[in-house]
């Protein structure tokens, strides 16, 4: 499975943005799709996962309440409703798969490019 991330962009503070992850292979029912990010000089964060078949989710403390992570089963693409946001939301963001969910981006595979968010304040 190949996974692409798109929909970053440059939005001010308070601002919303969607990004997409689309997969080319089959996401099946046991897999956990997560959103990660990295701003630069720092580590990869978990930010978001789902469960791809229940849809049941997981997020940050950081995020919580402002992002809204999503599935389309139908089209195999992942999705981060990221509202409110703040500069430092600002990183690159990324999806991933793993068989188990976890916040540790060393239990995910198939990394996609990711798409930069920049938030300016």
């Amino acid at each position: 499975v190949q996974l692409q991330a798109s929909g970053g962009g440059l939005v001010q503070a308070g601002g919303s943005l969607r990004p997409a992850c689309s997969a080319s292979g089959r996401i099946f029912s046991s897999h956990v799709m997560g959103w990660f990010r990295q701003a630069p000089g720092k580590e990869r964060e978990f930010v978001s996962a789902i469960r791809w078949g229940s849809g049941m989710t997981y997020y940050s403390d950081a995020v919580k309440g402002r992002f809204t992570i999503s599935r389309d089963r139908a089209e195999n693409t992942l999705y981060l409703q990221m509202n409110s946001l703040k500069p430092e939301d600002t990183a690159v963001y990324s999806c991933a798969m793993s068989n188990s969910y976890d916040q540790n981006p060393n239990t995910y595979r198939n990394w996609g490019q990711g798409t930069q968010v920049t938030v300016s304040s």
